[in-house]
Formats: C-alpha cells, structure tokens, sequence
C-alpha cells in the first residue's frame, strides 16, 4: 500500500502564497480603476465649466446663466456628467473682481463654477465621497 504522506513537505505551499498575495492584488486593481474613473470624472467636470462658460459668454442672459441656450448647455453636460451640481455664474472684470452690474457687458468675464459629487468604490472610499469642482472663465464678445 503506497503512503499518501509521502514526498515534499512544502507541497501546497504555492497555494497558500497565492490566497495570501491575491487580495492585495485585486485591491490595488480595483483602486487603480478607481482613479482612473476619478481622473475621467474631472475631465468631464473641466470640460462642462468651459462648455457652459462658452455658450454663456456667448448668450448672455439677464440675470446671467438663464437663456436657453445655456440652459440647454446644462442639460447636455448633465446627461455627460454623473450627479453634476448647479453651476454657480458671476461676472467680474479683468482682474477677477466682481462687477456690480448683474448683466456683463462686452470686455467683462463670464465665470462659471461647477461641482460634481465622486464616491470611490475601493477602499479608497472609506475617505468618503469627494466633491470635484472646476472654474471656467470666458471673456464677453
């Protein structure tokens, strides 16, 4: 009768190596994607505060931000851009100073601030959700 305990006593060991270095791994894969998601993120934040400073520079309302032109723009960079927040508009001059008329006129700057909530799935979470904001600033016609 052949002993089944018979050979190297190491064997099994690239087993337990494996279920010890696995979850680690697969951690850091997961936090890897999880920047790369927030990165894309703040992106898309940056490009929906220059789009809707653009078409706002372009189509100034009275108060700022609500022609439909703009409005539209909003709509579209929501339906692009996940839990993306209200955009915050002002007008200022050239050296970023509030001008006291709501309506700019041409020379001032459209501002626009927007914010979107970002909550990371790994680990990473654990610091809770994290709010990305971009400022965009574009001169009127």
């Amino acid at each position: 009768m052949r002993n089944r305990h018979r050979g190297d006593p190491e064997r099994g060991q690239a087993l337990v190596e494996f279920s010890l270095a696995i979850p680690i791994f697969l951690l850091m894969l997961v936090a890897v994607f999880d920047v790369g998601k927030g990165v894309y993120m703040y992106n898309g934040v940056s490009e929906a505060a220059r789009e809707i400073a653009r078409i706002t520079a372009t189509h100034v309302g009275n108060p700022i931000g609500t022609n439909t032109e703009t409005l539209n723009r909003i709509a579209v960079q929501r339906a692009l851009v996940p839990d993306l927040g209200t955009p915050v508009f002002s007008c200022t001059d050239l050296y970023g100073a509030a001008v006291a008329d709501a309506d700019c006129g041409s020379g001032d700057y459209v501002r626009v601030t927007v914010t979107a909530a970002y909550a990371p799935i790994s680990p990473l979470g654990m610091l809770g959700p994290l709010t990305l904001s971009s400022t965009s600033s574009v001169q009127v016609p």
